[in-house]
């Protein structure tokens, strides 16, 4: 049953100067036992909404892939775990028309020693740039920005999850592969969920 996107949390990057990956600068605070194994990004469903420029299903994998791996890669937990995400929409306006700069994705992650999902409805991350500067970056730049404060965004639920839920602890895990980045086809399917597209509109 399809819910009402309006309620859902929005999550306002409105901090245009601000580097979405500057926190990887520094030293890697250990996410309990957590080592990426495989990411699997996919939009089979992208919606391009308000005043957008164009960004193929090809442009946002590769940048959310990369973004993904940059970040998750630093963690050196003894027990895998597979991130799955799903691009859904996207806004990335020209300059001078006004409009937001933003992203929705759905996110799974898996326990490879389980073999079972972490969440068992995917999160909805949005990114929302409002006073993002368009005369200075480009189509690309926008892209990229995007793709990596979801990626930081992704790392604070979990991050929010190990300490509510206990996430990342346990027995280890036993001999796995070394993390693998995929599209998608060494995942369980993604699952239809509902879109989080109320606050882009």
């Amino acid at each position: 049953m399809r819910r009402f996107l309006v309620a859902l949390p929005v999550v306002l990057a409105l901090a245009a100067c601000g580097s979405s990956t500057r926190d990887l600068e520094g030293p890697t605070e250990p996410l309990g036992n957590f080592r990426i194994g495989h990411i699997g990004v996919v939009a089979p469903n992208l919606q391009k909404l308000l005043v957008s420029r164009d960004a193929t299903e090809v442009e946002w994998i590769n940048a959310v892939t990369k973004a993904l791996t940059e970040r998750f890669s630093r963690f050196e937990g003894d027990k895998y775990y597979h991130l799955g995400i799903s691009v859904e929409a996207y806004s990335l306006p020209p300059p001078i028309i006004p409009g937001k700069s933003a992203v929705a994705m759905n996110v799974t992650l898996w326990d490879d020693a389980a073999q079972a999902k972490m969440n068992a409805e995917p999160k909805q991350i949005q990114v929302i740039k409002v006073f993002e500067s368009r005369i200075s970056k480009n189509r690309e730049q926008q892209l990229t920005g995007l793709a990596e404060e979801a990626a930081r965004l992704i790392e604070v639920w979990l991050r929010e999850m190990q300490e509510t839920d206990g996430w990342f602890t346990g027995p280890v895990a036993g001999a796995s592969p070394e993390a693998v980045v995929n599209t998608g086809s060494q995942l369980p399917p993604l699952e239809p969920a509902d879109t989080p597209l109320g606050a882009l509109r």
